[in-house]
């Protein structure tokens, strides 16, 4: 192949592989954002990377040895259905808040076990799960009833 062919080759993976992430950057939320979870407590704001492709929350929070004090994940699963959580290859505890389209809680599933299989229902239909440190659950004070407030999550209003 010839210099000039390398080049063009090179530009157009480039320009390819910017399209790319431009796409996926539009399509997903996946990047940092902040929620705010509301208790009777007080409002708390959490740092939230969101899962919102199938990949995204098939990996979710797992092979990570940390995860910083008020930040989390939170699942979109699109619509609102019974969903089982777990903890395989997952290093941390976590504490899972089942919510409903609303962005209400439901249902929190604490301090789940780090890398075990078994499943946590959400007990009933809901569209996001939030991911925080096992004990932070507490720690907010949440309790079903309580809500929690995001960019993706339809408003109440």
């Amino acid at each position: 192949m010839a210099r000039s062919q390398f080049r063009q080759a090179g530009a157009a993976l480039g320009f390819a592989a910017v399209a790319l992430a431009g796409v996926l950057a539009w399509t997903t939320h996946s990047s940092g954002s902040t929620a705010t979870l509301v208790t009777a407590k007080g409002q708390f704001p959490i740092e939230v990377e969101v899962a919102d492709t199938p990949s995204a929350r098939e990996v979710g929070l797992m092979n990570r040895e940390s995860l910083a004090e008020d930040s989390g994940m939170l699942f979109d699963f699109g619509a609102a259905r019974p969903v089982d959580m777990w903890m395989k290859n997952t290093l941390i505890p976590l504490d899972m808040l089942f919510l409903d389209e609303t962005g209400r809680v439901v249902r929190i599933g604490a301090n789940a076990q780090p890398l075990s299989l078994d499943l946590i229902p959400s007990g009933g239909p809901v569209r996001y799960v939030l991911e925080i440190n096992g004990g932070a659950a507490a720690r907010f004070g949440a309790a079903p009833g309580d809500r929690l407030e995001h960019a993706i999550i339809p408003s109440r209003n």
